[in-house]
């Protein structure tokens, strides 16, 4: 016994392998939202660690829209997305009264 996964059968009724086919491209689509959020949101918190101001404002608008698309659409929760929003939005106002 190499592997540990039992071996995935292919379904059998037309509909079953449709449905294989929809999870693969869902998945995949799902796995490119997820990245994008996970990305908007370092790169605010990059351009608050390094100080630029304006650069954070700017990021920070962008973030807000990819966030919204993406909780719309159920990959996240709406409250994960609010408190993340939330979060940023602190440290881009201190960082924006630091200065």
């Amino acid at each position: 016994m190499a592997s540990g996964k039992p071996k995935k059968k292919n379904p059998r009724l037309a509909s079953g392998r449709k449905r294989a086919r929809q999870n693969i491209k869902l998945n995949a689509a799902n796995s490119s939202l997820r990245s994008k959020y996970r990305t908007a949101v370092k790169n605010v918190e990059k351009a608050v660690l390094a100080g630029d101001k304006s650069k954070a404002t700017e990021l920070f608008a962008k973030m807000q829209s990819v966030v919204d698309t993406i909780a719309d659409k159920g990959i996240f929760h709406k409250n994960k997305a609010s408190r993340d929003k939330s979060r940023l939005s602190a440290k881009v106002k201190a960082l924006a009264a630091a200065a």
